[in-house]
């Protein structure tokens, strides 16, 4: 059992663990980079909802709120070039990457939520309503 507790990343080409634990850390691997660290706080009148984007655009995120559900979703393009004083080509390289949310958070007033991003957080404030509304609601970030 405390052989199984030890950090194993950086055992991965162990000649007798290799095969177990190639799939585990290619996949972890995968979703570590591709994800949003996100963080929700409820009280008596909102949701906060603080994500982090670094590096995105805010015209490259989109908010929406439907079915009581949140999507946060971003896009990523980076596309760089270095030549050398000649003007030829000496490395170039390219990033994409899209991620996307979604957050069950019930019984929202559609028409205050409110969101700003500064400095790769996005910060979104969803207050409470009574009521249950049914309508999709596109969130502007400011």
């Amino acid at each position: 059992m405390a052989n199984e507790l030890r950090n194993r990343d950086f055992d991965d080409f162990e000649p007798f663990d290799f095969f177990d634990n190639f799939g585990k850390n290619f996949f972890k691997s995968m979703t570590q980079s591709s994800s949003m660290k996100t963080d929700i706080r409820e009280n008596d009148k909102n949701y906060e909802v603080s994500a982090e984007l670094p590096g995105f655009k805010k015209e490259n995120i989109r908010l929406n709120y439907d079915n009581d559900t949140l999507t946060v979703e971003g896009k990523h393009n980076v596309d760089r070039a270095q030549k050398d004083e000649k003007g030829n080509l000496i490395r170039q390289e390219r990033s994409y990457s899209n991620v996307s949310r979604q957050f069950y958070l019930p019984n929202v007033d559609r028409d205050k939520i409110s969101a700003s991003y500064d400095g790769g957080v996005l910060k979104i404030t969803l207050p409470k309503s009574e009521e249950k509304l049914e309508n999709n609601t596109q969130i502007p970030i400011n």
